[in-house]
């Protein structure tokens, strides 16, 4: 141990953690240890480099908030995030696919009736979104959990905003015993990730936009079916193939149908055009862990 170099370091390190009696805590820091001494023999790290590299973790932590989670954003715009969740979401062809979570999820969104306005008082271009619940064998799932979350027409979501008094543009609903769900809420923008910290540096030092296409959120939970996390994208909107943080799916790109004024499907005038979306999620099973 009085000898360590290049060469040894590496061992010693493993075989210092091996002590630990979480066997899985063990495999992944003897695999994390191999992996980053390795980078750093391939590139010939340098002092500077790793100071500079240093720094940069340091200025994410610090950046971040109950409101700002810079290390996710890094991780998502790195394909981190992405990768993570394919690897642990795979599914049988036809479900929804899943795709990154996203910063600015809150624990606390209100809960509305079926068909409420989750963006009351915001202003932007009114959207009647509807579909309907179902499983992978295209049995019906009543009553799911639905929670949708959104930016606002200036790609800016409640949470970015200072003073907010009440949430806005985010909601949780329930389908009915038809497993169908109707809201209606405003067309969201594409906007850029916040890129005025670590991560936006990063990002235009390897000449990169900071620019997300313009979605919707969605979490959709019922008992006996996994957890889904996703979001809809528009039909030939911007940045679809170049979001930066990687989450789109060409199976959740769908046509936002815009329509001239007259009445909307909550029966109510529109005296302005309005956008429509119809988009059927399908669940998959939940995995019966063996006795």
């Amino acid at each position: 141990m009085k000898n360590l170099d290049e060469r040894t370091i590496t061992q010693a390190v493993i075989e210092r953690n091996s002590f630990s009696s979480n066997e899985r805590l063990k495999d992944v820091m003897h695999s994390l240890v191999q992996h980053l001494h390795s980078f750093a023999r391939e590139v010939e790290l340098t002092e500077e480099e790793w100071e500079i590299g240093v720094k940069f973790l340091t200025d994410v932590g610090q950046i971040c908030s109950p409101t700002r989670q810079e290390f996710i954003l890094l991780s998502d715009t790195l394909g981190l995030s992405t990768l993570v969740i394919a690897q642990n979401h795979k599914k049988p062809i036809g479900c929804t696919e899943a795709t990154v979570f996203g910063p600015f999820h809150v624990q606390d969104a209100p809960r509305l009736e079926l068909g409420s306005n989750m963006s009351e008082g915001v202003k932007g271009t009114s959207w009647f979104v509807n579909g309907v619940i179902k499983g992978i064998d295209g049995q019906i799932i009543p009553h799911a959990e639905i929670e949708a979350w959104q930016a606002d027409d200036e790609g800016f979501y409640d949470v970015q905003k200072e003073n907010i008094d009440k949430y806005q543009g985010r909601a949780i609903f329930h389908a009915d015993k038809d497993g169908k769900y109707h809201f209606q809420t405003i067309v969201p923008e594409a906007y850029p990730i916040p890129h005025d910290g670590p991560v936006g540096k990063m990002l235009e030092a390897l000449n990169r936009h900071p620019w997300r296409p313009a979605h919707l959120h969605f979490m959709i939970s019922a008992p006996g079916y996994e957890r889904l996390v996703t979001h809809v994208f528009k039909d030939k909107g911007d940045y679809l193939d170049s979001d930066a943080v990687f989450g789109v799916r060409t199976s959740l790109i769908a046509e936002w149908v815009k329509h001239e004024s007259g009445i909307a499907p909550n029966g109510e005038y529109q005296s302005h055009p309005f956008y429509t979306l119809d988009f059927d999620f399908i669940l998959n099973k939940q995995k019966v862990e063996a006795a």
